[in-house]
């Protein structure tokens, strides 16, 4: 981060793909008002994105609101998506203003805001700074922070990211459950028969896989979702069937524990693709107040990885899968 020192501001050409971005999205529009507030803000979007790539920061255009043709036809938003750290909102001011306009819908979810100035050219723009927060409607341009200073907080929130995901990552490596060797009997520690974690009170969950062709194994975890000085646990029941070389199909259950006849309400059960770095979900399902049991159904194929996650409040826990 060291290409431009003591920057205050930054002027350049707004990349050619940018203007032609938004002069589509313009035409999309009903009203030459909103046209504008269109084209303005995909400048701004485009101009920042070129600066920070320049830079050295990884942005993804297409996650980014602004670049959703649906999505800025409904809102004023000029967000840009920066990995793995959030969106960072660049509002477009033209020359000689005093103020910035930061509209309520855009005033959270941010992890700042940067003041673009658009040029009367529309080929050229200037960073005049950015801010962390906002509260209001108008911002004035006098109260923006130095150029370097959004630089400075962008690497250390990637710093920041990077020690989170190495941490995260290390937990997976040494939880990480190999359902493969389930086939072998050989089962990581929590991991229980189904009788056995049920104490023999109830009948096995009523899998739809079992009467598929191939071996069925099942076992089931107590996880514990108790907040501070309660206790708030259910069980955890996962099964799967091999039938083809190279694809297993998996279930996976929630249940109440023992002595319980209905789970919490509001607990959300969730499957997340191991290979997107934010652990998006891809499955989800939720119970209401008098549910018995949630499952999740589908299938994998050998090698890949899936992460289940359960949710209560402010609560979560993470079980990662090998198959």
């Amino acid at each position: 981060m060291d290409k431009i020192k003591e920057t205050l501001t930054f002027t350049g050409p707004i990349p050619p793909n940018g203007r032609h971005r938004a002069e589509e999205l313009c035409r999309r529009q009903a009203t030459q008002k909103k046209a504008e507030q269109v084209y303005l803000n995909t400048l701004s979007v485009s101009f920042v994105n070129s600066y920070l790539q320049y830079m050295g920061f990884e942005t993804d255009l297409d996650k980014s609101d602004s670049w959703n043709p649906v999505q800025q036809t409904l809102m004023d938003v000029a967000d840009l998506s920066l990995k793995n750290l959030g969106s960072l909102e660049c509002r477009p001011v033209v020359e000689d203003a005093q103020f910035i306009y930061v509209p309520p819908e855009v005033q959270s979810n941010r992890i700042g805001y940067v003041a673009v100035q658009i040029k009367k050219s529309f080929r050229e723009a200037t960073l005049l700074g950015f801010v962390r927060q906002v509260q209001t409607d108008l911002l004035a341009i006098n109260q923006l922070q130095p150029l370097d200073n959004l630089l400075e907080y962008l690497e250390e929130l990637t710093q920041v990211r990077q020690a989170e995901l190495a941490s995260q990552s290390l937990t997976d490596n040494k939880t990480l459950v190999k359902l493969k060797q389930w086939l072998s009997n050989i089962f990581e520690a929590g991991w229980q028969e189904i009788e056995t974690i049920f104490d023999n009170q109830r009948t096995n969950p009523d899998w739809n896989l079992r009467s598929a062709n191939g071996s069925f194994v099942s076992r089931g975890k107590l996880i514990d979702l108790g907040k501070a000085g309660t206790i708030q646990s259910v069980i955890l029941v996962v099964g799967f069937i091999q039938e083809k070389e190279q694809e297993i199909d998996i279930i996976v259950e929630v249940h109440p524990k023992s002595g319980e006849i209905y789970l919490p309400p509001n607990l959300q059960l969730m499957v997340l693709d191991f290979e997107g770095v934010e652990g998006e979900s891809i499955m989800k399902a939720q119970t209401r107040s008098t549910n018995k049991n949630i499952q999740l159904q589908f299938s994998g194929d050998v090698g890949e990885r899936f992460s289940i996650k359960l949710v209560l409040g402010n609560i979560s826990v993470i079980e990662s899968f090998l198959i």
